[in-house]
């Protein structure tokens, strides 16, 4: 929605920054002081590092990728972020997933890719989007930058660290490298004057800000800091399935039973994967 308006760039710094100021205040109401100056060094470099690769370089490319091949292949592109996440846990942290857990994890992304290539071909007025390579790469490489992130937070959201306070830290580091960017592209007027000229957009990006960067990212971090990163990221790639009865009721788009039996197929690996976790 914000999107209508706003052109991705401006939407990825505008959301990243209502999300910071949401943050701030949560973590002030929550522990008592809006940034955790006491989390360490070490924390802070691992968490920083981490909203530079997911939340600013993953997103950038994931962007792009949208504008080369489309939301629905693109999507496709970053349901890869599981496997990257699970070959990386592999390597760093020894992970290891079960035959169970890797049949669920392989029957979930097997879901998602069903319900993502069967969504209607085009709506009024789009128009088809060719297969650039380049914009494959692109999406790949945004799957590798969500799962790069998600494998440094979990470095650095050792010891039960407050995730809220986690994702404050991942989006200072993702603020600061989006708008000295903008400095360097001369964008920061353009973003302004489009924020002033659409205050209806505004409010939606500040709406998906929450939902996004501050409750999204925020459960994901939680979310690995109890379970595989291949577990973790795996039910992280469902937003379009969910999406599904979204599109239905509010947009009021149509599907054929291609996309209910990827659903029907998504969910029944994620079963897989809480009968492991159970």
């Amino acid at each position: 929605m914000a999107g209508q308006k706003f052109n991705s760039q401006v939407v990825n710094r505008v959301r990243v920054t209502l999300a910071f100021l949401a943050l701030l205040v949560i973590n002030a109401l929550l522990y008592g002081q809006p940034i955790p100056f006491n989390a360490g060094g070490a924390r802070w470099s691992w968490l920083m590092l981490s909203g530079i690769v997911g939340l600013a370089l993953g997103d950038a490319f994931l962007f792009r990728c949208y504008q080369l091949v489309g939301p629905r292949i693109g999507l496709l592109l970053l349901s890869l972020a599981p496997v990257f996440g699970t070959a990386i846990a592999g390597i760093f942290f020894g992970e290891r997933l079960s035959a169970l857990q890797v049949t669920g994890m392989g029957i979930t992304l097997a879901g998602i890719g069903w319900v993502v290539v069967t969504r209607p071909a085009l709506q009024a007025g789009e128009q088809q989007t060719k297969l650039s390579p380049r914009g494959v790469l692109y999406g790949m490489i945004a799957a590798l930058g969500q799962a790069g992130g998600l494998v440094l937070s979990k470095q650095g959201m050792a010891g039960n660290f407050p995730p809220f306070a986690g994702t404050l830290i991942r989006m200072t580091a993702a603020i600061v490298f989006l708008w000295v960017m903008a400095i360097f592209q001369k964008q920061v007027g353009s973003t302004l004057e489009a924020v002033r000229a659409n205050p209806q957009s505004l409010g939606w990006t500040a709406f998906g800000a929450l939902f996004g960067p501050v409750v999204g990212v925020s459960a994901s971090l939680l979310a690995i800091q109890h379970a595989e990163i291949g577990v973790a990221s795996t039910l992280m790639a469902l937003p379009p399935v969910f999406m599904l009865p979204i599109s239905y009721f509010f947009f009021k788009e149509r599907f054929g039973w291609q996309a209910v039996a990827g659903t029907m197929l998504a969910i029944s690996g994620v079963a897989l994967l809480f009968l492991k976790a159970g």
